[in-house]
């Protein structure tokens, strides 16, 4: 597999098969993400692996926070606080895809809710990835970030596994830097899904679309 292939194969996936990741093949990940570039080398990632009974008792704590309506914050603004074109027709179109996918009808409030609640499940996953960094790292280490994430991916990809990068699993970072552990004043970026997908769930049977090259590139020459 290619590069091109695996950027193309890579989605986000939001139902697994319950079969354990390898922690060889964990370890492979990381590996391989760990040559992302960063500023000066600062590799300002940190990673945590979540798993078996840890990542039940985790998943549990968060999924009781948001159902009894605790409104957690997280350590970073991630979305705008106002939403303007076309960002704002993008992001309604996401979810109304999703939705629709799942055939969940605007007013069934109950069903939008259990299905926002699997976010804090890592969408039953059998790994969960979460992204600290220290403090005092500043908005390029966020760019290292970023690149170090998608070098995840392509990674999972290339050794046949699926992922979610998720936002909503720092929702509560002082609920999760205390079950594991990690200093309050440290940043939680966010999370990621990890598993073998599972191919004939609806939720994982459509794509996002793309923008065309053209709509956001000028040529200079």
């Amino acid at each position: 597999m290619n590069v091109r292939e695996a950027l193309q194969q890579r989605k986000s996936v939001r139902a697994y098969l319950n079969k354990t990741v390898e922690i060889e093949k964990i370890n492979n990940i990381l590996a391989a993400a760990s040559h992302a570039p960063s500023g000066v080398n600062t590799q300002p990632w940190q990673v945590a692996v979540v798993s078996g009974e840890k990542k039940l008792q985790l998943q549990q704590q968060l999924e009781k926070a948001f159902r009894d309506g605790v409104k957690g914050k997280a350590d970073y603004s991630y979305y705008p606080l106002q939403w303007v074109e076309p960002y704002k027709s993008r992001r309604i179109a996401c979810g109304m895809q999703m939705y629709s996918t799942l055939k969940i009808e605007r007013g069934d409030k109950q069903r939008q809710l259990d299905q926002w609640a699997a976010n804090f499940r890592a969408f039953d996953a059998p790994v969960l990835l979460l992204f600290f960094m220290h403090a005092g790292m500043q908005a390029g280490s966020y760019m290292d970030y970023g690149m170090f994430m998608q070098s995840v991916m392509l990674a999972a990809v290339d050794e046949g596994l699926a992922t979610c990068p998720q936002a909503s699993l720092a929702d509560y970072p002082e609920l999760i830097k205390t079950a594991l552990d990690y200093p309050q004043e440290s940043v939680l970026l966010c999370g990621m899904a990890l598993g073998y997908e599972d191919k004939d769930a609806v939720v994982n049977s459509y794509r996002t679309p793309r923008e065309d090259v053209e709509s956001f590139t000028r040529h200079f020459e």
